[in-house]
């Protein structure tokens, strides 16, 4: 990890070159009519930039681009082992300009500089080598049949894939998407939020510079009901992969129906329980993980467990102990390596997330500790860790999502009362729990309605598992050889031998 100081990434950040176009087969190139919108720093409210607006003239631009490419043969028909090596050279230049995508990252969304170092950039580029070295290592099938018959079952790629990624952690949740779609051969089309959408051009002069051919590989910067509705509607894109609210998932899933009928595979909203038993095996360990489980990337996380139940027999004690975790985080300046939250991503969602907190208050929660906007003099947007105790399931704090640094904590009684609980929620991306009990770990985890779970620990994981959810949190799966799936066909050919 760097040693730079919060006076050297000031310097830095004050010397720094920013991407604003849109890149459009092998481009960049300013939005029809040369519209733009402002992207802030979070940090003090301040513009980093004027980023181009991508119009639906430019969304089909791109998608033509990516279509003509995609025929053409140039990447979906390249041999794999040069797919291969044309993704592990991004990875490595990815790598070696982590220091100044990490500086992005912060910059645009207001994540700490250290996490950035320590975890997005480390697992971006995990991601692109991860995929590039699975590329040459998948086979097609052949079915069994009779003498008289040969079946083969082989892996195409799908042709124009829209990635629609957040801001929470920009670059990591576009390379979740695009390093498979492209180590399968697709054409992709990455829209980055609004709110963040500078790393995600900045990864387009890398892709370029790595091998990626004109076209492959396009960024549509833009507002999401005009840019990511173009995409959502049009006829030649032929699968879209989002991450985002439940809310847009959904508006997707309409664009598809009234649209061509694309694949669209979704990752969307989470209200996580953290189940805490008495059996325990280690309360401060679990306290802080419930702690870093909320509060970690300012609680802008879809898995952040959110809602924490915990036995009736060590409640007081354990709850005690996750306050005093949350006392020693506190909001500072995203650019310091000593801060370990940062702002929130913008105005709108600070308002959004104090918000909540008034109606904690007003529907008779308990608030423990926090609850209010810090640093306000710096311009910025800034909240401290809030802990409630909850007197109640049915309360907005404990049903809806609220991304951002607020926990909802219960007691319980018994282990039908807690998976209950946990289960009573329209999502079900993450859930954890912490026993000593081996048959209990196993019961409880087989119970839960998600798609993650983490026992004894919290947020654990590798680029080898799938990541995604049930219910309303979406379908599909990012990571692992499974999400590879995702953006392939399968064809099954059927030779007659006789």
């Amino acid at each position: 990890m760097s040693a730079a100081t919060l006076a050297t990434w000031q310097a830095r950040a004050s010397t720094l070159q920013l991407r604003h176009q849109a890149f459009i087969d092998g481009q960049f190139v300013d939005a029809q009519g040369g519209q733009t919108f402002a992207t802030l720093n979070p940090a003090n409210g301040q513009k980093l930039a004027d980023v181009a607006a991508c119009q639906p003239a430019d969304v089909d631009r791109a998608v033509q681009a990516a279509r003509r490419a995609f025929e053409s043969g140039v990447w979906a028909q390249q041999h794999p082992r040069e797919r291969k090596r044309v993704l592990l050279r991004l990875a490595a230049l990815i790598d070696q300009h982590s220091e100044e995508l990490a500086l992005l990252e912060t910059l645009d969304m207001g994540k700490p500089i250290s996490d950035a170092l320590a975890y997005d950039l480390p697992e971006t580029v995990k991601c692109f080598a991860w995929y590039a070295e699975a590329i040459d290592k998948q086979y097609d099938e052949i079915a069994p049949t009779g003498p008289d018959a040969l079946a083969t079952i082989t892996r195409e790629p799908l042709g124009v894939v829209a990635a629609v990624v957040p801001w929470n952690y920009p670059l990591m949740m576009a390379s979740w998407k695009v390093a498979p779609a492209l180590a399968a051969g697709n054409s992709v089309l990455l829209k980055p939020a609004e709110q963040s959408p500078l790393s995600a051009l900045r990864l387009a002069e890398l892709a370029a510079e790595a091998g990626i051919p004109p076209g492959v590989f396009n960024v549509l910067p833009g507002l999401g009901p005009v840019t990511g509705q173009a995409l959502g509607l049009h006829m030649d894109v032929d699968c879209l992969a989002f991450t985002g609210s439940t809310a847009t998932g959904k508006r997707f899933m309409a664009y598809a129906s009234e649209s061509n009928l694309k694949r669209v595979w979704l990752e969307c909203g989470g209200k996580s329980p953290h189940i805490v038993f008495e059996d325990c095996p280690d309360l401060d360990k679990a306290a802080q993980a419930a702690a870093v489980g909320i509060f970690s990337n300012q609680g802008e996380v879809c898995i952040a467990g959110s809602r924490l139940y915990v036995q009736d027999g060590i409640y007081d004690q354990f709850m005690a102990k996750v306050a005093q975790c949350a006392q020693g985080m506190r909001p500072g300046d995203p650019l310091d390596p000593a801060t370990t939250m940062g702002a929130i991503v913008d105005e709108n969602q600070m308002r959004r997330v104090l918000g909540y907190i008034d109606a904690g208050l007003s529907e008779g929660a308990t608030l423990r500790t926090g609850g209010q906007q810090a640093h306000t003099a710096s311009g910025g947007y800034y909240v401290e860790p809030t802990i409630f105790d909850c007197p109640r399931q049915a309360m907005r704090i404990v049903n809806e999502e609220i991304f951002g640094p607020v926990l909802a904590a219960q007691r319980f009684h018994t282990e039908d009362e807690a998976v209950a609980l946990a289960n009573d929620s329209p999502y079900g991306l993450g859930a954890g729990l912490w026993t000593a009990q081996l048959a209990r770990a196993h019961r409880v985890s087989r119970r839960l309605r998600a798609g993650l779970v983490w026992v004894n620990c919290y947020f654990d994981g590798d680029i080898t598992v799938p990541f995604g959810g049930v219910k309303q949190s979406g379908f599909g799966r990012d990571k692992s050889l499974h999400a590879l799936d995702k953006y392939s066909d399968f064809k099954t050919t059927w030779i007659n031998l006789l």
